[in-house]
């Protein structure tokens, strides 16, 4: 009788958070900012899900500076995550593809432990994977998250704001209007409930989106914004946004930036 192998595990690997940053041509070592047991697992790894190939292959050709890989790049098995996932997000379960999830999840039924990867940060949170998180947990899979950077979590650290009760609310409207409104909507829900709001944006419209917080809020809201977290050239300013108008100098915008409102 034929042995069925052991299942493998689904390691939650977190990437740094210099992934697309101007400075990209010479990002720091990733042994200042990821765990020696996370560089040691992801090292040991074979099998892989990801947002982008390529993005993957070089952050492990990376990885392999400090930790010998298991297998050459070119030997690593890379599947990446369906195109939906990427731009409508995967967090509603409803949603899921069984079938396609378990061809992606196939090596670890057959033994092999798996790798998910983020491009930026912990896989999952701000982020596609948790399909594949969820599927894994169905298949009786073990998920098995590793330490890094998490941009949110460090924002909110350094704001100053309430870190007892807080919300991440994604990405607000492209439309200044929308805009606008949204941010009013996250004020009165952050001044009611004392509740601090965290979402982001994408660099090239991060100046649009502070010019329209400091349109639109109160001006006793304190607003923090933190952009280029872990860098060495990070900035974070939390102030009310009265003083944020008097002296509207702030963090690098052209960074990637995490906002957050609260009283």
């Amino acid at each position: 009788m034929s042995q069925v192998p052991p299942t493998g595990a689904l390691w939650l690997v977190p990437g740094p958070l210099d992934f697309g940053c101007q400075d990209e041509a010479s990002p720091a070592p990733l042994t200042e900012v990821l765990p020696e047991q996370t560089l040691r697992v992801a090292a040991g790894l074979t099998h892989w899900i990801c947002e982008n190939a390529r993005s993957a292959r070089a952050l492990l050709k990376r990885i392999g500076q400090t930790h010998p890989l298991a297998a050459p790049l070119q030997a690593q098995d890379i599947q990446e995550l369906p195109r939906n996932a990427h731009k409508k997000g995967d967090h509603d379960a409803r949603q899921d593809d069984g079938a396609a999830l378990r061809r992606l999840l196939a090596p670890a039924l057959g033994g092999h432990d798996m790798g998910l990867l983020s491009e930026a940060g912990m896989p999952a949170v701000a982020d596609p994977g948790s399909s594949v998180v969820r599927q894994a947990h169905a298949l009786g899979i073990a998920v098995r998250p590793l330490v890094g950077p998490v941009s949110l979590l460090l924002t909110l650290a350094a704001s100053g704001l309430n870190g007892q009760h807080f919300a991440f609310v994604g990405y607000l409207p492209q439309d200044p209007a929308a805009r606008l409104t949204r941010l009013r909507q996250l004020e009165q829900l952050a001044l009611k409930t004392g509740q601090t709001q965290l979402w982001i944006e994408t660099p090239y419209r991060n100046a649009a989106m502070l010019a329209s917080a400091l349109q639109g809020l109160q001006a006793g809201t304190r607003l923090c914004v933190a952009s280029g977290l872990t860098l060495a050239q990070a900035q974070i300013r939390s102030d009310t946004v009265a003083r944020w108008r008097q002296a509207p100098a702030g963090p690098d915008l052209a960074l990637p930036a995490v906002f957050a409102l609260g009283a």
